[in-house]
């Protein structure tokens, strides 16, 4: 009987997204729009030239995650050590850090860090490196819950 249910269980599901796929493909076929695949399309020189500028940020994409991402591993697992602390204090700042860090929006905190520490601090980041302090912060606050659930284990 099982066998059964799941089966039409299944059956349902594939319909339901042929039916999906079906609305989603009627939807954008009258709009007129063209898609415009032929400014990247390597045989044409134009689409060379863009296809290169898709390939370098894509590559300062990769720099910038895994930059940020060792940065915030390291920093997580300094800032989870106060979370494990008996004295109350210590673990309050690092309960306000992880709060705080964990709510803000990694977009937000990249404008912050680009146009606000400028402003509040008078400390002036290029691109690169405001992305990569950005997303450090916002990184090493899940990181450090990460660790500190895993040492409470």
């Amino acid at each position: 009987m099982k066998d059964i249910v799941s089966r039409r269980r299944f059956i349902i599901f594939l319909f339901a997204l042929f039916i999906f796929i079906l609305v989603i493909l009627v939807g954008c076929s009258d709009t007129g729009y063209t898609w415009g695949w032929y400014e990247v399309l390597p045989i044409t020189p134009q689409g060379k030239i863009h296809l290169k500028f898709l390939v370098g940020g894509f590559l300062s994409t990769l720099r910038i995650a895994i930059i940020s991402i060792a940065i915030s591993i390291f920093a997580g697992l300094f800032i989870s050590l106060p979370g494990l602390s008996k004295k109350v204090l210590l673990r309050t700042i690092n309960r306000v850090y992880v709060e705080a860090f964990r709510a803000i929006p990694p977009l937000v905190m990249i404008l912050w860090v680009y146009y606000g520490l400028p402003v509040l601090l008078g400390i002036g980041l290029d691109p690169f490196p405001a992305g990569i302090v950005a997303l450090a912060l916002c990184d090493s606050a899940f990181e450090a819950e990460i660790f500190r659930g895993g040492f409470n284990q």
